[in-house]
């Protein structure tokens, strides 16, 4: 059983093991606790995009990018909360991400692109290859080559303290036995999120605490942890969705389901790069339609939602998520007519989309997601194939004046995809006290330590996590033991 090690890392996400193996690389002992039983966090679960200014793809792809551009085409983000960032954290950020990126690379991930993500002023949008399970794939390979040891199903259940409020270590579970585990040189949390975790969902924005995250297991334990010890969270009102997405498919797509491997990859970015894009478009739709949901401009158009009751609930042209997750089993149908599917059915009008990937139109999900399309000639076969009450489907759609065939695709869900509130850091990614102090021996990355800086907009939090959790291990290992 393992009492000591230098760095405690918890959370083996794309933060976790980023901090394990510069921790580990810079000759510390590290032990990462997980308390899944597998690595990956939310990054598995991700798109898996990096945006970042004055990489090695830009360059040959002879787009001139700085990082001062990057930093200001993130004001187009922020929205209401622009007042409340941590800007000197998106500088850390803007000007880090692209030695980011090619560490990633020198580790064994390929990426496609760079492609354009607008309003970003330059294509800066670099995309993974095969999938986003290369995240956890090399980032954990990369771990045990420097040393670090790896628990899984090792939930951290509190952290040690010492006379004068320091962190000495951790209480965890390990093989189903309570432990303690100390810290020689300290604790850096990589817990990930809170859009799965009720209680904080309650305190900050208690409107979405019934919404369920994306990530199920990104339930703020980092956050807990630490606020326990005296630190505080900023911008924790700062919650993205609810989104609308469609159920997983019962069988993951083939692109889902390819392995992680380098020579894939590099495979698959020289066939984007050289080959028609005709021949890898139904690859590319059998992932967007397991992983995305519709894009707010159909609802616009004229699409109805109805519950599995058959009966409308909402005004459409509002945002539906707070209601769908009101719902009967919190789910929802679309439905459209003939003339409406015929429009969503080709370009410019998109069902769904992939910034920087790809469009995917009606027709692709009547291919690809069998389980989610219905389409009959009238609402009563139409209620019969989505085995929705056909008499309060008929009322529903009552005096449209539609066009038959009708379709229909569901059921759709509400999710929290992502939050933005994270414990207050210093560019050391020290964990702060409320007066500004920072706690002894603790660090924190990724969501966990987001310090107020605000990650709208694709291929910024990925990047942040693997940012932050290099500086925060490389920080943690250099501390002198007990300091």
């Amino acid at each position: 059983m393992v009492a000591a090690a230098d760095v405690i890392v918890v959370g083996a996400g794309a933060s976790g093991l980023s901090a394990a193996i510069e921790a580990a690389g810079a000759g510390a002992e590290v032990l990462v606790l997980e308390k899944n039983p597998v690595a990956g966090g939310s990054s598995r679960l991700s798109v898996g995009s990096i945006n970042a200014a004055g990489s090695v793809l830009q360059q040959r792809a002879g787009i001139v990018d700085t990082p001062d551009e990057h930093f200001e085409d993130m004001d187009h983000f922020m929205g209401p909360f622009a007042a409340q960032e941590n800007r000197a954290l998106r500088r850390l950020l803007v000007d880090n991400a692209a030695d980011t990126l090619h560490w990633l690379m020198s580790l064994g991930l390929c990426f496609y692109g760079p492609t354009a993500d607008p309003p970003h002023r330059h294509p800066r949008m670099h995309n993974v290859l095969p999938n986003s399970r290369a995240y956890p794939y090399y980032l954990s390979r990369e771990a045990r080559r420097c040393g670090a040891k790896l628990a899984f199903d090792a939930p951290v259940t509190a952290l040690l303290t010492d006379a004068e409020g320091g962190v000495r270590g951790v209480a965890a579970t390990l093989g189903g036995r309570p432990v303690e585990i100390e810290a020689r040189r300290g604790v850096v949390l990589c817990a990930g999120d809170y859009s799965n975790g009720a209680a904080l969902k309650s305190r900050f924005r208690p409107e979405l605490a019934g919404v369920p995250g994306v990530n199920p297991t990104a339930t703020g334990d980092g956050h807990r942890l630490a606020e326990a010890v005296g630190a505080h969270i900023v911008n924790g009102e700062v919650v993205y969705g609810p989104g609308l997405r469609f159920g997983a498919p019962a069988v993951p797509s083939l692109l889902q389901r390819l392995p992680p491997s380098w020579a894939l990859g590099k495979l698959m970015q020289l066939a984007l790069a050289t080959l028609p894009a005709a021949l890898f478009r139904p690859f590319v739709m059998s992932f967007m339609t397991a992983s995305l949901g519709p894009e707010a401009a159909l609802l616009r158009g004229g699409a109805v939602l109805v519950n599995r009751d058959g009966e409308r609930f909402v005004d459409e042209s509002q945002a539906p998520g707070l209601a769908i997750a009101a719902q009967p089993g919190g789910q929802a149908w679309l439905v459209l007519d003939d003339a409406l599917a015929r429009r969503f059915s080709a370009a410019p009008h998109a069902v769904s989309t992939a910034p920087g990937v790809a469009f995917a139109y009606l027709p692709d999900y009547r291919r690809h997601r069998k389980d989610l399309y219905r389409q009959a000639g009238s609402p009563a076969e139409l209620a019969r194939r989505m085995g929705l009450p056909a008499g309060a489907l008929e009322r529903s759609l009552q005096g449209r004046g539609w066009q038959a065939p009708l379709h229909a695709l569901g059921p759709l869900e509400a999710r929290i995809v992502i939050t933005d509130g994270g414990l207050a850091v210093d560019a050391s990614h020290r964990v702060l006290r409320m007066d500004g102090g920072a706690i002894p021996r603790l660090w924190a990355a990724g969501a966990a330590g987001q310090g107020g800086v605000l990650l709208a907009g694709n291929g910024h939090h990925l990047c942040w996590a693997v940012t932050s959790g290099r500086r925060a291990g490389h920080f943690a290992a250099a501390a002198a033991a007990g300091a």
